[in-house]
């Protein structure tokens, strides 16, 4: 009984390692994203994430921040044309490809958007995922 207990509490002790690790990951790369963001975003879609109604969509909490990470790797790695509706008004404005951003810039920054001004949204884009989205 007594190993069964040990077992669990170290089983334990390693989830919350790994937990606090992923955290610590995301963190980093939140703060990373944000400074990236600032040079290669916020003209668009602003400082606080709002955008420009009618010309460059909102980041915050919007239905199309609920999409899978790799959507967001596919728009900034190839970019966006063509009419796109968020939370109810169009936008038909261009987005163009911005992939010479680096593996590492994309995922943060993607990670720091979907992490600010009120957004909270499970998962955590990585370098690898970008990467292996370039072709």
């Amino acid at each position: 009984m007594k190993k069964i207990i040990t077992s669990m509490a170290l089983l334990t002790l390693g989830f919350l390692a790994v937990s606090f690790q992923q955290d610590k990951a995301l963190k980093e790369s939140i703060a990373r994203g944000k400074e990236a963001y600032a040079l290669y975003c916020q003209n668009c879609h602003m400082e606080n994430g709002k955008g420009q109604e009618g010309m460059f969509p909102p980041l915050v909490k919007t239905d199309f921040m609920q999409k899978p990470i790799e959507a967001f790797v596919s728009v900034i790695l190839k970019g966006q044309q063509g009419i796109i509706t968020v939370n109810g008004v169009e936008y038909n404005n261009v987005m163009p490809a911005q992939d010479y951003l680096t593996n590492e810039q994309i995922a943060d920054i993607i990670n720091y958007t979907r992490n600010s001004w009120g957004n909270k949204l499970k998962g955590m884009a990585t370098p690898d995922k970008v990467n292996g989205m370039r072709n």
